[in-house]
């Protein structure tokens, strides 16, 4: 929980809109947790995780899937080389369209996000209600964008095994007579060369941050970021019939996607946002916080899914996974020219007040989105016979294409959090989020059209104890909510209706410790989650009816703790976690571990300085066996990885340089590192092979 101050960044305040750390092991609680920001995280009643950019450099992050590295309770969820990333939370995986936050508004992750111009991520663990109108439940994950703080002059190459280059630069400034005026500019490009074979690419990223403090009362802030990737992605690989072959089996540099025909998956976004914060009076202060996100994107692959006859597309046997020899139907797909729109604009009030006795830190506000995706025809065809090895060659599709489907959304959410200081030991944090939504969908032929509109008010209450100066106790509930309708098909008998309402629970408590060099946390969580299933026999029309159908219920316990102590710093998570199917209507599937979903997992960071300038660094990362099949009648086994490296700073003239060397996987463990059932097929990820990593970041 403390990995910013983990890393060691330096207290520096960032603006009146920024979180101000204070000390070597007490980070304050992550701005997209709603509550005050200059709130140490140790006194808030929350699970949460910052990874500051310098965490992130050390442990070679370059895209969202690495915060797996940081966190026992992140897990991967289908992460690919060269796609977007997908990230589970408490066992959960995140929905891309519903649980990213970029400076506490929502975004749309369904997209390559870079990290060159963030100064922090922030994982908010739990049922996202408090923050969010209709998420995933598991946590949130919030972007912070770089600002004009202060001067900046920093550049950074890096090179990888295999061939891939970065290279990125941050300037900043300040201007005026009274520095009220900022503008900060990261501009960076890869060349993506990974050990996997036929995935070369690159990426690049632009971005500027500027504002303007007109006066101590009035703040401006706007920026703006362009990325766009280019990539060949990785499918992964599967079953061979009934059994989980044994990932020495395979060469994990393997891409299946390497035919003559592949195209690369295209990745291209645009994001700008302007917020104006107004003090009202020393203790009250407004904002208006207004964002734009334009996505376009090529999604193109060749995929391998079951063994199908491409003649009458049916499937005899292996329909999730592959044939026992390791051959599989390769799949064509292509849909170009996707364009994905989100905006958002949260008005807010923010303040404190004192009512009969009792301190109140208050904040209202209404938060508007809008979200629209369109699509054009696709290319989903069968193309051929594949080959576990990649070694087949296999003609393009006859080209088919198919319709897509076309979303639109439009949601209102109003909101009020207060934190009550009951007495000196005592507080109340409580929170309420009314959301009314409204969504359409419908083919890109004009067919199948769907609508619905629905509204929900969500809860969230915590109270805290501090028991000692450095010891707090806290318990809370909270809900969430997802939304959904079913299709509009002929074989659903209630084609086109919105399902009830989906509210998620969850009951927290846990207790926080912060002094003396040492920073730790015991958490136990409870997530009941509604799940639907289709009932009856769905093979022709009026055969079927989607309905509620019991809950997914994750228990568990987290555990965290930092310290330093001489040379030596730890950084160390765990998590265990129980993760069961109750209430079904097949009683069958009560009992069951979803799929892809470790019981056990840990993450421990080792830091020992060998000199005032230099240290050595280690991460170990565990995770116990994952279920491969819903029926759990497959696993793949356990693993641990351990990553080396060390970072050495010297000075030259006015230039501060900065030199991290790392090697990832440095036994060359060979395993299968997930297993998510993605579209009704199961796959099989392996872990990356062993390689080295050099960067020097020069900073005047």
């Amino acid at each position: 929980m403390a990995l910013a101050a983990f890393a060691g960044i330096p207290a520096r305040a960032q603006d009146t809109q920024r979180i101000v750390v204070t000390g070597l092991l007490e980070p304050a609680a992550p701005s997209v947790a709603g509550f005050s920001d200059r709130t140490p995280l140790a006194r808030t009643p929350l699970a949460a995780t910052v990874a500051s950019e310098a965490m992130l450099r050390d442990n070679g992050a370059r895209n969202l899937s690495d915060l797996t590295r940081v966190d026992a309770s992140v897990g991967d969820s289908y992460n690919a080389e060269g796609y977007w990333s997908f990230l589970s939370v408490r066992g959960f995986t995140l929905d891309n369209r519903f649980n990213y936050r970029r400076d506490g508004l929502p975004i749309n992750a369904e997209t390559s996000i870079g990290l060159d111009n963030k100064v922090r991520l922030e994982i908010l663990k739990g049922t996202s209600g408090i923050q969010a109108g209709t998420s995933a439940p598991g946590g949130l994950v919030n972007l912070v964008v770089k600002r004009p703080d202060g001067p900046v002059r920093s550049a950074r190459v890096e090179t990888r095994q295999g061939g891939g280059t970065a290279t990125a630069v941050d300037i900043g400034e300040r201007f005026g007579s009274e520095d009220q005026f900022g503008l900060r500019v990261n501009a960076a490009y890869e060349d993506l060369d990974p050990q996997t074979r036929s995935a070369r690419g690159y990426r690049r990223l632009v971005a500027v941050a500027a504002d303007a403090r007109l006066s101590k009362d009035t703040l401006i802030e706007i920026e703006f970021e362009s990325s766009r990737q280019q990539q060949p992605s990785v499918p992964g690989f599967s079953l061979l019939g009934n059994r989980v072959p044994d990932a020495n089996e395979i060469d994990p540099r393997t891409n299946i996607n390497n035919q003559t025909w592949s195209q690369p998956v295209v990745l291209s976004g645009n994001t700008a946002s302007l917020r104006i914060t107004q003090a009202l009076s020393p203790d009250w202060r407004a904002s208006a916080h207004a964002m734009t996100q334009r996505l376009t994107s090529d999604d193109r692959v060749a995929f391998p899914f079951g063994v199908f006859d491409p003649d009458t597309f049916e499937c005899p046997q292996w329909c999730d996974r592959f044939a026992p020899d390791g051959t599989f139907t390769l799949w064509q797909f292509a849909s170009d020219g996707e364009r994905r729109r989100s905006d958002a604009l949260d008005l807010s009030l923010a303040g404190r007040t004192t009512l009969a006795g009792i301190e109140h830190r208050l904040q209202t506000g209404v938060l508007f989105t809008r979200y629209r995706a369109r699509f054009g025809a696709q290319v989903f065809d069968i193309a051929g016979t594949g080959r576990i090895d990649g070694g087949l060659a296999t003609p393009p599709s006859a080209g088919f294409a198919d319709t897509n489907t076309d979303r639109s959304e439009r949601s209102t959410e109003i909101y009020l959090r207060n934190a009550m200081q009951l007495s000196t030991d005592w507080k109340l944090w409580a929170g309420l989020r009314h959301t009314s939504l409204t969504r359409d969908s419908v083919r890109t032929d004009g067919s199948a059209a769907t609508a619905y509109s629905q509204s929900a008010t969500l809860p969230w209450l915590a109270l805290a104890w501090q028991a000692t100066p450095a010891t707090m106790l806290y318990a809370s509930l909270g809900q969430g909510l997802e939304s959904d309708v079913v299709p509009n098909r002929p074989r659903y008998t209630n084609r086109g209706q919105a399902l009830p309402a989906l509210k998620s629970r969850q009951l927290e408590a846990g207790v926080k410790h912060n002094a003396n060099g040492i920073e730790a946390a015991l958490v136990a969580f409870s997530i009941t989650r509604p799940q639907t299933s289709d009932f009856g026999s769905c093979d022709s029309d009026d055969t079927c009816t989607r309905a509620n159908d019991g809950d997914a219920v994750h228990r568990g316990v987290e555990a965290s703790l930092a310290t330093q102590q001489g040379a030596w710093r730890w950084q160390a998570s765990a998590m265990l976690l129980r993760a069961r199917r109750e209430g079904a209507a097949d009683s069958a599937l009560n009992g069951l571990t979803p799929v892809n979903v470790p019981e056990r997992s840990l993450r421990l960071q080792a830091r020992y300085a060998l000199t005032t300038d230099a240290e050595l660094q280690a991460s170990l990362s565990h995770e116990s066996s994952r279920s491969v099949l819903p029926d759990g009648s497959a696993h793949i086994p356990a693993w641990t990885r351990l990553d080396v490296g060390l970072k050495a700073q010297q000075r030259i003239s006015s230039a501060l340089l900065t030199w991290r060397i790392g090697i990832d996987n440095l036994a060359d463990t060979r395993a299968w590192k997930e297993a998510p059932y993605q579209f009704s097929h199961a796959y099989l990820f392996p872990m990356a092979p062993r390689s080295v990593r050099v960067s020097l970041q020069t900073e005047l």
